[in-house]
């Protein structure tokens, strides 16, 4: 099983952020983040607008058909 790890990097040394592997030998992958990666302001999630409340109609969903199986031309 894979295992994520969180440390820094600095000067040929590694301080462990996280809890440390207990291993005394094992292959890594080492993935470098940018140091403004840090400082990235998370995406705001989008609102619709407020104009369109009271106007909209869901005709279905993802688990049942907007139309009656009556009516499929595919099965007839």
């Amino acid at each position: 099983m894979l295992k994520s790890y969180e440390a820094i990097y600095e000067n040929g040394q590694v301080t462990w952020l996280t809890e440390q592997p207990q291993v005394s030998s094992a292959r890594i992958i080492i993935t470098v983040l940018s140091e403004d990666a840090h400082n990235t302001v998370p995406l705001k999630r989008r609102i619709p607008p407020a104009a369109m409340a009271g106007k909209v109609k869901i005709l279905g969903d993802i688990i049942s058909p907007i139309v009656n199986e009556e009516d499929w031309e595919c099965l007839k």
